[in-house]
């Protein structure tokens, strides 16, 4: 086989490897209907959290556009020191939900979804659903209530408690958009196909 012909089949079988639609990030992510008919996996992963805990489909969707961008491999930015050294990431976050390492692994043991893996969907909306379940049951939030509930997501039960949002300016800003975001989610997919 000649060179060429060898590194063409390589380039194919690596190309068709990496192509799975189910990892492909939405284009157009202020549409609802836009993300759930390009990515078929997500609407299933969705509707099986929401019938298990309660979350609706709605606000998952707006915690994840603001978490992740429905990037099945999005991680938080690198430190620098000295402006060019790295010096790691600012935190543990990864995958669709940015759930940090020791949340998750608590998820893991609690669940018993010792496989579960935060860059599947299915895997994250479960997640979701599990954390937004808890806060509701100690917080009393409720689960349409996507301001409160990515609050408690973002500061931990423990800092929504504390009110530790209130000195933030920037978070409150961002919970209100969290917020108007799944209200506009949720009109969006009362006349949605994907959805149905």
């Amino acid at each position: 086989m000649s060179k060429f012909l060898r590194a063409a089949v390589i380039l194919l079988l690596v190309a068709a490897c990496g192509g799975g639609q189910s990892g492909r990030t939405p284009r157009n992510l202020d549409n609802a209907c836009s993300i759930l008919s390009s990515n078929p996996s997500f609407y299933k992963a969705f509707r099986a959290a929401e019938r298990k805990y309660g979350v609706p489909v709605h606000v998952q969707m707006a915690t994840i556009y603001q978490e992740s961008k429905f990037k099945s491999d999005a991680r938080t930015p690198l430190r620098f020191k000295l402006g060019v050294i790295p010096m790691g990431r600012q935190s543990s976050a990864y995958g669709y939900s940015q759930a940090l390492d020791g949340t998750w692994k608590e998820y893991q043991r609690e669940t018993g979804k010792r496989g579960a893996r935060r860059n599947n969907i299915r895997d994250a909306a479960d997640f979701m659903g599990w954390y937004m379940a808890q806060s509701k049951r100690e917080l009393g939030i409720p689960m349409w209530d996507a301001r409160n509930q990515y609050l408690a997501y973002h500061e931990g039960r423990t800092g929504y408690r504390k009110g530790t949002y209130n000195s933030k300016a920037w978070l409150l800003r961002v919970s209100s958009e969290v917020g108007q975001r799944a209200r506009t989610y949720q009109g969006q997919l009362r006349n949605c196909r994907a959805a149905r």
